[in-house]
């Protein structure tokens, strides 16, 4: 965190919240639970009427894997939470209004080598040239309880590069896969969601996996991500 003195007080509520849900020893994720314990995950926020931030908060977490060896750091974005409870649909939104912003604020030109087309199976989310794989939390998941961490959105960013000899088709990737699944499995009370896979699986649409449903059933419908014009 920045200077607690300058920071809102509902953002330190919410990351004591998320210290303390990720520091669980039963957190599925222990990677996660790693990089916290660690101090290697970063933050920023964003109010509601202002996300100028963003673009740059994510810039300078990027700063952070310009050269090897990249430690598995991870960034978390906590959206000033709601007066009143919503739904899954209004955070799914939400989140994917912060993407497309992001997306129209970045300076840098898409990828010419990488899909366009979030329909397209290799299509994956890219800021400042960099493949991103980004997820949201939110309170409205009462089923997934791993994806609630707190009273905020929260958006999760990993550069794919921190992936690296963990990627789907790898031994250490399938096996570090099988174990957070199944204690995902044992906290939630539920299967993996059915639009979990790996990058690259031609079957497997990356978008459906960013924002999950709190149930069983795979998502419909398209990508509300729009590629703008020109990059």
């Amino acid at each position: 965190m920045t200077n607690p003195a300058i920071v809102p007080e509902w953002v330190l509520h919410e990351y004591q919240t998320f210290h303390d849900t990720v520091t669980d020893s039963t957190f599925p994720c222990y990677f996660g639970m790693k990089a916290e314990n660690k101090g290697e995950l970063r933050y920023a926020y964003l109010s509601h009427d202002d996300w100028s931030n963003l673009p740059k908060a994510v810039d300078q977490f990027l700063q952070l894997f310009r050269d090897p060896p990249f430690i598995r750091h991870g960034l978390f974005v906590f959206v000033e939470p709601e007066k009143g409870e919503q739904d899954i649909e209004y955070y799914r939104d939400y989140f994917w209004r912060i993407l497309q912003y992001l997306h129209e604020e970045d300076p840098i030109p898409w990828p010419k080598e990488s899909p366009r087309d979030p329909a397209h199976y290799l299509w994956d989310f890219h800021f400042a040239g960099e493949p991103i794989f980004a997820f949201g939390n939110a309170p409205a998941y009462k089923q997934r309880r791993t994806r609630n961490l707190g009273n905020s959105l929260v958006l999760g960013f990993q550069p794919r590069k921190i992936f690296k000899g963990l990627e789907g088709t790898e031994k250490g990737g399938i096996m570090s896969r099988e174990k957070v699944r199944e204690r995902t499995e044992a906290w939630d009370q539920l299967p993996t969601h059915p639009d979990i896979s790996h990058f690259g699986d031609p079957t497997h649409n990356e978008w459906k996996q960013f924002f999950i449903g709190d149930d069983i059933e795979p998502l419909k419908g398209k990508c509300p991500f729009l590629h703008r014009e020109g990059s």
